[in-house]
């Protein structure tokens, strides 16, 4: 809480400007408005202040026939006060004009800034939590980004020597790919007993703390067929997965597996755990995203300050037609604000 009570909002970024971020954000306050004279419900929009160019979110609203007008504010509490006439942005400067679809790594300077301030606004207590938006990381490499993408930056700027954990979130399903961005040649060699180790108890705390469940269920998954049938097709199960489960177990963590991930995510099994570590990325968020497409939420786990994110890309293809949703947006913008609530208390 703030000297006068009152939460800090969320600091939103800006992600990649010729992508969909732009638009999601008028959308998800233009929503906010219109619950806005309802009384306040699971679900409303929380208040949160864009980091971004303010020219170019009105030129865009006006681009879209959207009618929201937009705001620049000097500070995060301003912009808190404003929220309820007007899309509060703390000014981030372009250094060039942006055309939709087509990322130029000229601003690539700005996205990062707008990724920065966030981190820092948050961490004096000026903002709840960081909200970011999809960004191009071809875009940013060619700018001279130097991080595999947000997660391990934000991990960069907490100083972390450890890893933090990505979960995906979406209705009654939360999954964690132990390994993340690699091919599927690739991920094998990085299922070790260490890896799963981590992300179970990092994901166990984040259960606890962030989303207020007193004994987290963690069921684990095989990464052959059939669990590896016994060797048959595979030793991963017998060698690593089923070990690391057992430490996990040894460390007071309720975790079962390795279960094979054709019967993990149908409607009864999900009712038997609370997050499922999954062995590569595609097992994790296929069913995700089969099972709630448009509203699932990323949630980095481990970080000192709460951080989500949308569960798509930057959607270049349809940027600037208007066609973007922002559902996805608003669940990690209402996610955030719940995490945020569940660390002060």
């Amino acid at each position: 809480m703030t000297e006068s009570g009152v939460r800090p909002p969320l600091a939103l970024t800006m992600g990649e400007p010729a992508g969909i971020g732009g638009e999601i954000a008028l959308k998800a306050w233009a929503e906010a408005r219109a619950k806005a004279g309802a009384a306040r419900a699971d679900g409303a929009v929380p208040p949160f202040v864009l980091l971004d160019d303010p020219a170019r979110l009105e030129a865009l609203a006006a681009r879209l026939g959207l009618p929201v007008p937009v705001k620049a504010v000097g500070s995060m509490a301003e912009g808190a006060a404003l929220f309820g006439a007007a899309l509060p942005v703390l000014p981030q400067p372009l250094a060039a004009p942006v055309t939709p679809g087509r990322p130029d790594p000229a601003n690539g300077a700005a996205v990062i800034a707008s990724i920065d301030r966030a981190v820092e606004l948050v961490r004096r207590g000026e903002a709840s939590a960081v909200v970011t938006n999809p960004i191009q990381k071809s875009a940013l490499y060619a700018a001279g980004f130097r991080h595999p993408g947000h997660t391990e930056y934000l991990a960069h700027l907490a100083g972390l020597t450890e890893e933090p954990v990505m979960m995906l979130a979406a209705q009654d399903l939360r999954v964690v790919p132990v390994t993340i961005h690699v091919s599927v040649r690739d991920a094998v060699p990085l299922v070790t007993r260490e890896a799963i180790l981590h992300a179970g108890r990092v994901t166990a705390v984040g259960l606890v703390r962030d989303f207020g469940i007193v004994r987290p269920r963690l069921a684990v998954a095989a990464l052959n067929p059939h669990a590896g049938e016994g060797g048959a097709m595979g030793r991963e199960e017998i060698d690593i997965i089923a070990p690391a489960v057992a430490d996990l177990r040894a460390e007071g963590i309720d975790a079962v597996g390795p279960k094979p991930a054709d019967t993990l995510f149908h409607a009864a099994a999900r009712r038997g755990y609370d997050a499922a570590l999954c062995m590569y990325h595609d097992q994790a968020l296929i069913p995700l995203k089969t099972i709630d497409f448009d509203t699932g939420v990323n949630i980095t786990l481990g970080l000192p300050f709460v951080r989500t994110s949308p569960d798509h890309g930057t959607a270049l293809d349809i940027a600037g037609t208007g066609k973007a949703g922002a559902s996805s947006l608003i669940a990690a913008l209402t996610t955030a604000e719940a995490m945020a609530a569940r660390r002060r208390a």
